[in-house]
């Protein structure tokens, strides 16, 4: 199944799957309100869904595709080849992310891997993420070197939570939220959570 709001991202999509041997596309759209429908009928195995989609985006896309048809894969596509966007896909319930950067081959071994119960990330994101570790030492804050338990809870600090409301919402103690909080602090070198959220706003980042 095809999810894009780019009518040319479609017809793109379906030339290349429709020379590959036992791939069929049983549904299409451009509109993310309909994809839930169209996959609850349908049922997929793999949905190829763009991100970047309005109004509605991806991310909503994807839980109601995970919620009406549990089984359906889903591969997300965007534009950001930061991991910090795979970690986050992955942590909804993708089983891959490619950017529209990947060649084609990755698309076809993408949907490979995923329909064999694999998860893949493309290769360009898994550069980065190579990268970044070998510079694990560099003294400008990246917020990819979190892991996703602490991407989420830096999600909930962005949107104004206190380190109470958050140990109630993910069940843990305020202790252990301090500690996660100086852990992400000491990850990022910045000095204060004050500091943090601005460097999350200031890049315009989507947690």
């Amino acid at each position: 199944m095809l999810v894009d709001d780019h009518t040319l991202i479609r017809e793109s999509w379906r030339a290349l799957l429709a020379t590959i041997e036992n791939m069929e596309i049983i549904a299409e759209c451009g509109d993310g309100r309909l994809a839930g429908e169209l996959a609850k009928n349908a049922r997929p195995n793999i949905v190829l869904l763009d991100l970047n989609m309005k109004p509605m985006n991806g991310f909503e896309v994807l839980k109601i595709i995970r919620h009406v048809s549990p089984l359906s894969k889903i591969i997300g596509l965007s534009m950001r080849s930061e991991p910090v966007f795979a970690k986050k896909l992955l942590r909804s319930g993708a089983k891959g992310y490619l950017t529209k950067n990947s060649p084609r081959h990755e698309m076809i071994d993408a949907i490979n891997a995923v329909n064999k119960g694999k998860i893949y990330i493309c290769q360009e994101v898994q550069t980065l993420m190579s990268r970044q570790t070998s510079e694990g030492d560099n003294k400008t804050p990246d917020i990819n070197c979190l892991s996703a338990s602490e991407l989420q809870l830096l999600s909930l600090w962005s949107s104004g939570d206190t380190s109470k409301e958050i140990a109630a919402k993910s069940g843990i103690t305020v202790k252990t939220v301090e500690v996660h909080r100086h852990n992400i602090l000491k990850k990022m070198k910045l000095k204060s959570t004050a500091a943090l959220i601005q460097y999350v706003q200031s890049h315009a980042l989507e947690l």
